[in-house]
């Protein structure tokens, strides 16, 4: 007899574990999205689906906040609304620190390496007042312990 691997096994066999969260309305704000707990986790993908079109100027990004440390931006700030950010379009970046935020489409890059991650929280840093995104991550713990979920 046969087993088969279901999709969702595939991708943590390849990817890690798997967390999603929205941003709400975006708002001229910071959002917690994602924390981690117990130790250190390296990120092995993420992309945005946006939810509600993005109409009005925005200048966002993603940032790490760790608990202790500095906190480091994910990629450079980037204009996702004064060229309207349909609803359905995917967000990526390569996790190039200094980077920006690479691709906005039907299909975009993610991450080329895992991203190691120190407790504390991932967050979205928005300057827009519209607009809705859900941030999709697939992780894996580098620590015994460690966690990541949805803030």
């Amino acid at each position: 007899m046969s087993t088969l691997l279901q999709g969702s096994e595939l991708r943590t066999l390849n990817y890690g574990r798997r967390a999603s969260k929205s941003t709400g309305t975006l708002a001229a704000t910071t959002v917690p999205l994602f924390t981690v707990a117990g130790g250190r986790v390296a990120l092995t993908s993420i992309y945005g689906v946006v939810g509600t079109a993005i109409t009005v100027a925005n200048s966002y990004q993603l940032q790490h906040n760790p608990t202790s440390g500095t906190t480091v931006a994910l990629f450079a700030a980037a204009d996702i609304g004064t060229t309207d950010t349909a609803a359905g379009e995917l967000l990526g970046f390569t996790g190039d620190t200094s980077g920006s935020l690479l691709a906005i489409g039907g299909a975009v890059e993610t991450l080329r390496a895992p991203i190691v991650l120190a407790v504390g929280q991932i967050e979205s840093v928005s300057s827009g007042t519209d607009g809705e995104i859900t941030w999709v991550v697939t992780w894996v713990p580098l620590d015994d312990g460690a966690t990541l979920v949805a803030a």
